[in-house]
């Protein structure tokens, strides 16, 4: 897997991240949403629009399940845990959470992590 994922680079990959800024006070998540049959789209978009503007989120990715069709991953890198916990309370934060949760089955697993750097990420 990795010979997989540093072919393309001609560097290793402990040089590659050395070139990005590390910041060892970030904030990560990594969270599985079980969704209701035929849903995953129309909860992505949902999910999707409230999540643009999100002050202190340095990536917010949501992933379709390759192999469950009822299932999203959500990965969040965020410049604080305070960043974080603050953005549950933003206006449209709360609106998707409203209009999302009627699609969601149940939460799957959700891993904290602390994200130290890495291609795609934004910069704080």
């Amino acid at each position: 897997m990795i010979i997989t994922l540093t072919a393309g680079f001609s560097s290793a990959p402990e040089k590659l991240m050395s070139t990005h800024k590390t910041n060892t006070n970030m904030y990560g998540l990594i969270g599985k949403i079980i969704v209701q049959s035929e849903k995953r789209d129309e909860l992505i978009r949902i999910i999707l629009d409230g999540t643009d503007n999100m002050p202190g989120c340095l990536s917010y990715i949501i992933c379709k399940d390759a192999m469950n069709d009822n299932t999203i991953w959500i990965t969040e890198v965020w410049d604080s845990k305070k960043s974080h916990q603050a953005s549950l309370s933003l206006p449209s934060v709360q609106a998707a959470l409203g209009k999302g949760r009627p699609f969601i089955e149940d939460f799957g697993e959700q891993i904290e992590t602390v994200p130290v750097g890495g291609y795609g990420l934004m910069k704080a």
